[in-house]
């Protein structure tokens, strides 16, 4: 069964400085419906303006993973760590025991462009932990690249996250699809990042995101170009 959640039926929050789109309840968006899929608990779409971002503030027991569109962010968070991530740029933070961190956009006049995606932790209370990877565009054209795993692997350059799930990230051009297999017992999601897609045989449009469970093998393809997300989920 695929299910579209619609990009224009999103919460939405603008506070001048902040325009973010919600796919689950956040802040002061809920929606019963959408409070958050399986292991996923928040993807946000947000534009920041320049000279602006998030003060400091406190995260625990999350895993937060920022994927950069357009412009950099400042990062700087409470075990040390301070960097300025870029377009194709992803970033993982275990917030575990408790972290504090800011994020501000590192331009004075450029708007900076991201997705933040929020899983719940396999495991509660761990020591807090932070990396990032700049996504190689060229190796994700085609194909399905796994870019965030819950599974430690010397094979690949995929950020480990603490919980059963497994993101991948794909970009295509007219003429070019890709398979999943997912196994019976798996939840996957499918976030339309940029163009449209079809998803086995559904229509999805850019900010649209899809729920999949039961239908064994899944084809996505586009009549333009595209990027997604998949995260497929024990």
């Amino acid at each position: 069964m695929v299910k579209i959640r619609k990009s224009n039926e999103r919460g939405h929050t603008n506070l001048g400085w902040l325009d973010s789109y919600h796919t689950f309840s956040f802040g002061d968006y809920y929606d019963a419906d959408y409070i958050g899929f399986h292991k996923l608990r928040v993807i946000n779409e947000d534009r920041i303006k320049g000279g602006t971002g998030f003060g400091s503030h406190p995260h625990r027991d999350m895993e937060i993973i920022t994927y950069i569109q357009e412009g950099s962010l400042e990062h700087k968070d409470s075990i040390a760590n301070g960097s300025v991530i870029k377009k194709g740029d992803m970033q993982r933070m275990s917030a575990g025991t408790g972290v504090v961190h800011s994020e501000y956009n590192h331009s004075e006049s450029e708007p900076v462009h991201l997705l933040q995606i929020w899983i719940l932790p396999k495991e509660k209370g761990i020591k807090p932990s932070y990396e990032e990877r700049s996504i190689d565009p060229n190796g994700i054209k085609g194909n399905l690249s796994l870019v965030a795993t819950g599974t430690r692997s010397k094979k690949n350059e995929a950020l480990y996250l603490n919980q059963d799930v497994d993101i991948y990230l794909s970009s295509l051009e007219m003429g070019q699809e890709v398979k999943h297999i997912a196994e019976a017992d798996h939840h996957l999601w499918v976030q339309a990042i940029r163009g449209s897609l079809i998803l086995n045989g559904k229509n999805l449009e850019q900010g649209d995101g899809a729920s999949i469970q039961n239908e064994g093998e899944i084809i996505i393809s586009t009549n333009d170009s595209a990027e997604f997300l998949l995260f497929d989920m024990e």
